[in-house]
């Protein structure tokens, strides 16, 4: 599947990711038909906010 991917302070790319599958009895996996990054995850993009790690999924 697709996945917007955070690599690096100004590295935000479209990545193929693995599909999501169940590891707990409490999880589910839904079809999205679509979603989009939101207004906290642009604060990634330039570095002001600091703790993420390379391969961070962003969006919901």
């Amino acid at each position: 599947m697709k996945a917007v991917v955070f690599h690096a302070v100004e590295d935000i790319r479209l990545d193929d990711v693995p599909d999501p599958r169940i590891e707990e009895p409490s999880d589910a996996v839904v079809r999205l038909t679509a979603s989009a990054i939101c207004d906290t995850d642009l604060h990634f993009v330039p570095g002001t906010m600091a703790g993420m790690k390379e391969g961070t999924i962003l969006g919901h």
